[in-house]
């Protein structure tokens, strides 16, 4: 069960409508990175997880935390898009660059949502389920909610000094606070994850001994940098404490040719093979 209240988490006030800034924060909700997909994500997971307790609890308080970032987005493009498109468009006629994207906004915002948020990123690309990761393992999934948190504060860091108005930085603010929160918090969970015992640095933590073990540790040498044995990850234990790293400079292809089999004739697709039949079934004919 959800339970709704109407103040928001933090202010979303700007100063003044600003259309053009509007549709660039689209991408703060309905971008790949973007509220909507840690939305999601952070649901799916916690509806995923099959262990009571501490992990399942902390996923289902984050991801509801998010729901509220998602309105207060929505509730800020909305006041954004105040006088669009009637005003913004009568003052962008006087300018035919301006004119001819309305002002700035996405067109859809006035004609699909009513002068309202969209659930799509800045270019008016629709929002994809496709977006989220919930698979079931926590340490998978929690290395994902720092990526997804990572790229969301980056954006929100670029999306912070494309404007001046300082409601809407405030607001940013607060995002870019939570989104360090959210970082640190994911990252103390990873550790928590193996010192519960529940997993390791490798996800998923079995199969070490069915893997080609020969190839675990080593590092191929597959462009022309020179600078790539100088990291950590050139020699010396790996991560998990079990295996080796080693840097291969001159690594060799280990399978055969590439060549796909002979299609089916009736595919249609150029091949020796096929122009072989189709010389039989002409002279046939013939």
């Amino acid at each position: 069960m959800f339970l709704h209240t109407s103040r928001l988490q933090f202010e979303a006030k700007p100063a003044q409508p600003d259309a053009l800034f509007a549709r660039k924060l689209q991408e703060l909700i309905g971008g790949a990175w973007g509220e909507m997909t840690v939305t999601m994500q952070y649901l799916f997971q916690g509806w995923n997880c099959r262990m009571e307790g501490k992990y399942k609890d902390l996923i289902m308080d984050v991801a509801t935390e998010e729901i509220g970032h998602v309105e207060m987005l929505a509730t800020m493009v909305a006041r954004l898009l105040e006088g669009a498109p009637s005003e913004v468009t009568a003052k962008a006629v006087e300018d035919p660059v301006v004119a001819a994207v309305i002002g700035g906004m996405d067109p859809q915002q006035a004609i699909v949502s009513g002068g309202g948020p969209t659930l799509s990123d800045s270019n008016g690309v629709p929002w994809n389920g496709r977006f989220i990761v919930a698979s079931g393992n926590l340490m998978a999934d929690f290395r994902a909610n720092v990526a997804a948190e990572a790229q969301g504060r980056l954006q929100t860091a670029r999306l912070y000094n494309m404007t001046d108005d300082p409601g809407v930085r405030d607001m940013l603010k607060f995002n870019l606070a939570r989104d360090t929160a959210h970082q640190n918090m994911w990252l103390a969970a990873i550790e928590e994850l193996q010192e519960d015992g529940l997993e390791g640095p490798i996800s998923p933590s079995a199969l070490f001994d069915e893997e080609h073990q020969e190839h675990a540790g080593t590092i191929w040498h597959n462009s022309d940098g020179t600078a790539g044995p100088e990291g950590r990850w050139a020699s010396g234990p790996a991560p998990d404490g079990t295996h080796e790293f080693s840097y291969l400079m001159n690594p060799e292809p280990l399978g055969d040719q590439a060549s796909a089999p002979a299609p089916d004739p009736l595919l249609y697709a150029t091949s020796p093979t096929n122009l072989g039949l189709i010389e039989r079934a002409i002279r046939k004919l013939t």
